[in-house]
């Protein structure tokens, strides 16, 4: 038993991936918004998605073969349907995944509408993230946080010193996404799609993957653009169709305008537009999405009528063709801008192989493919995010 414990302050310096932390009555709570867009979020969804840690992780080197973690998560579930798994804290060790641990308990969110997404909150005790037995000697270390979970970081222990990580001198991606970029149905935080590319395109992740709530918000864009950022994606549609929230009136010069407060941080950064990965419930139909839960298995269908695309209605493939459009006209007077088909992420073929097991997300092996995609197409040789050399 360890009695000689090191206790070293949470501070921002230890953490990496976030935009903003805030100080709570229990600790420090990474926030991947900061908070001039958090006083203009207009609902809970992304209230919450935004202030979990997706892509966020504590960073520092030390001698330590033993780490404890005291934090107070904020777990969600929804009414009537199965408690999720307690959230995993992945400890890597010089890039690799060297442990893993939860910690039970906390506070539950119980949503009781999915629609609206009111919910109650219920009290629960902090706990505690435990890691032995590590390699001895000087390592680089870092804990990727619940990406599905709010969590406050209340206190580190470990049994030798810890300082924060040194520069990797890697280059910043910032990327903005759906719920698939925030690591639904991924196994564990450091195994969601842009974990995965950002690891084998040796970037350092700021992912800014919000569920539900990729709609073309201006405050993201600001937020956007007042990030450093040394690449940047933004990952944009599907939410814009399951949730029939714009019309293609609205959404082209939404888009548009986007890009350009985005712009107005990043004049030459590389910028890259991606459109939605294959989703066949909402190729062609219109949203809303509902749920259709048979008692063990959750799926989504869309709701819309395919005849309204006449109207302006969105579908995907609406969507790939205007987001197509609109990067090729904006990249005759911007050699740095840059277009995905998400379909070349996850298409059909795809599909056959790994299908969504709700309809809508992949689960942790089409994770795998869409990052080892992103990774090959995008941060490869010819890629827009290919280091230079020489």
């Amino acid at each position: 038993m360890i009695t000689d414990w090191i206790t070293t302050p949470v501070t921002a310096d230890l953490l990496r991936g976030f935009l903003d932390v805030e100080t709570t009555a229990h600790g420090l709570l990474p926030h991947r918004l900061p908070a001039r867009a958090r006083r203009q979020i207009p609902d809970d969804r992304l209230a919450v998605a935004e202030a979990q840690s997706s892509g966020v992780r504590l960073a520092f080197r030390t001698r330590a073969t033993a780490i404890e973690l005291d934090t107070l998560p904020t777990k969600r579930v929804y009414q009537g349907f199965p408690p999720p798994a307690d959230g995993v804290y992945d400890l890597l060790v010089e890039g690799r995944l060297a442990a893993q641990a939860t910690v039970p308990g906390g506070r539950v969110r119980t949503v009781t509408d999915m629609v609206t997404q009111s919910a109650e909150v219920h009290e629960g005790p902090a706990g505690t993230a435990r890691f032995t037995d590590l390699p001895a000697g000087d390592k680089d270390v870092e804990i990727w946080l619940p990406h599905t979970e709010i969590t406050e970081l209340i206190a580190l222990r470990t049994d030798a010193p810890v300082e924060p990580a040194r520069d990797s001198g890697r280059r910043v991606w910032l990327h903005h996404g759906s719920s698939i970029s925030h690591g639904s149905n991924a196994a564990h935080p450091s195994a969601i799609w842009p974990a995965l590319a950002a690891a084998q395109g040796e970037a350092d992740l700021v992912n800014l993957g919000f569920g539900g709530s990729a709609l073309v918000d201006p405050f993201t864009a600001r937020a956007m653009r007042d990030a450093a950022a040394d690449m940047i994606s933004v990952k944009l549609g599907i939410n814009v169709a399951n949730g029939d929230v714009m019309r293609l009136r609205a959404f082209v010069p939404a888009v548009h305008g986007f890009l350009d407060t985005i712009r107005e941080g990043h004049p030459s950064t590389p910028l890259l537009v991606v459109s939605p990965i294959l989703c066949p419930v909402q190729e062609d139909t219109p949203g809303p999405l509902a749920p259709d839960f048979d008692g063990t298995t959750l799926r989504f269908k869309a709701t819309g009528d395919p005849a309204e695309r006449a109207a302006g209605r969105l579908t995907l493939n609406v969507i790939r063709d205007e987001l197509a459009r609109i990067v090729e006209q904006r990249a005759a007077d911007d050699p740095n801008l840059h277009y995905l088909d998400g379909r070349d992420l996850y298409g059909e073929k795809d599909y056959a192989e790994i299908p969504l097991p709700d309809e809508i997300h992949p689960d942790p092996a089409g994770h795998r493919r869409i990052g080892a995609n992103f990774a090959r197409l995008v941060f490869g040789d010819g890629g827009p995010f290919a280091a230079k050399t020489g």
